[in-house]
């Protein structure tokens, strides 16, 4: 065939000088493509690491799992459960807080020991406070610790590496906390991760942490992202520049941004005016009798034409240079590929003060690949959606209802409850 010319097996034209495919054989060249992207892409899922995966899918997964000692008679039991509700019994089985009013620290060894030098890290794991009213108070946080941390003593000053999690407590508290270790100091996040009233319920929820090599975080709710950034900008880590120690504020600096305009002077008689004067609108009342009740006054009202003491205006100031700031200098203790840098992750704990029983803590991943993270957490928030639904159906079979007379004569006993105590604040 002739350059430029159409092969009977292809649909367009082909450049002069070249040689046109058959189409078969152009499939066969796609194909090979495509599988050759496929081979990347699994050989890329490949060298995903998973460091630890905790369902509690069987007893004995429990086996792994150390109960601490350090607050005796004060350490609340901790049990494998789903809970007096569930969408599913098997699937949502997890560590169970048991008792109010107790300490809860467990911890397990990982599978595979973690860096944050040279891997990302991606924390993930699920929480369900069962038994949340409006009173409840209890963490939901996770800890990653050293290698090697003792099981036994681990308690609220053992050193570890990174907190993180939900803390609800009443209207007041409720936040997830971020926390990472530098050189001895447990330094939270400047600015708190609120959670919105529909974000504190009792149904599952999935807290997910992303601590990449670069120093770049997120910190996601449910999939949603919460915070994310640097984390050299968000925590006190030591920051790229400092004050100059020896730099201070010159003698003559002026910093007052506004003066006492001397050109008003307070009007004549400013200080004369009272600040109530007789209601001229009140009526002396048709039986009033002067020589019982005394000469009648109007009472007090407001006078609209007090303007209160007397404040001299202010005017800019002509020689304000400004809020004064030390000059930044270089911070010798500036060193980023330390942040969050740590080379034994070996242990995961919880280590909690629960008020309210019931919180139940699943679906444990750590890894360095989020697109594992991904997927486990839309299968567990698929399997959430009917919690709401098993909920009702346990008060239904569990919580008798109360019939319409009784609740009628509770109204009725509340009314008269109330009658008398009116009746007693009368006399």
């Amino acid at each position: 065939f002739a350059s430029g010319s159409h092969h009977p097996f292809c649909c367009a034209a082909t450049p002069a000088g070249s040689f046109p495919l058959p189409a078969a054989l152009r499939m066969a060249s796609r194909i090979a493509a495509a599988a050759a992207v496929g081979a990347a892409a699994l050989a890329a899922g490949a060298d995903a690491k998973v460091f630890l995966r905790e369902g509690f899918d069987s007893e004995a997964s429990m086996d792994k799992w150390t109960p601490s000692e350090w607050k005796g008679e004060d350490q609340g039991k901790w049990e494998r459960s789903a809970g007096e509700w569930f969408a599913d019994e098997a699937k949502d089985q997890g560590l169970m807080a048991t008792e109010d009013m107790r300490w809860y620290t467990i911890s397990a060894p990982m599978d595979a020991t973690v860096s944050t030098k040279d891997s990302d890290l991606v924390l993930q794991f699920s929480v369900k406070h069962a038994k949340k009213e409006y009173a409840f108070c209890g963490g939901g946080y996770i800890k990653l610790m050293p290698k090697g941390t003792d099981a036994k003593t681990l308690g609220g000053d053992t050193p570890y590496h990174i907190m993180f999690g939900p803390d609800l407590c009443g209207y007041d508290i409720s936040r997830i906390h971020a926390i990472f270790n530098y050189n001895g100091d447990n330094l939270l996040k400047d600015d708190e991760i609120k959670l919105d009233y529909n974000e504190k319920d009792e149904y599952t929820h999935v807290y997910t942490l992303v601590l990449k090599t670069d120093n770049s975080y997120q910190i996601l709710f449910d999939g949603n992202v919460k915070a994310e950034g640097d984390i050299s900008d968000a925590w006190a880590f030591p920051s790229k520049e400092i004050d100059d120690p020896e730099d201070k504020k010159p003698a003559d600096w002026v910093d007052a941004a506004e003066i006492e305009d001397d050109s008003v002077t307070k009007p004549e008689g400013y200080d004369d005016i009272p600040a109530t004067i007789a209601d001229p609108d009140a009526k002396q009342p048709d039986d009033w009798d002067e020589e019982e009740d005394g000469e009648w006054e109007a009472p007090e009202v407001p006078n609209p034409e007090f303007k209160g003491p007397w404040v001299q205006p202010m005017k800019p100031n002509p020689d304000y240079k400004g809020e004064w700031s030390p000059a930044q200098i270089a911070n010798k203790d500036y060193a980023p590929d330390t942040y969050a840098k740590y080379g034994d992750i070996g242990v995961v704990a919880f280590e909690e003060w629960i008020v309210n029983a019931g919180s139940i803590f699943d679906n444990i991943l750590v890894t360095d690949d989020l697109a594992e993270a991904e997927k486990e957490r839309k299968a567990i928030l698929d399997n959430a959606e009917k919690e709401k639904e098993a909920k009702e159906a346990w008060k239904k079979a569990n919580e008798p209802e109360v019939p319409e007379e009784e609740e009628f004569a509770d109204d009725e006993e509340d009314e008269d409850e109330v009658e008398v105590e009116v009746a007693k604040d009368e006399l």
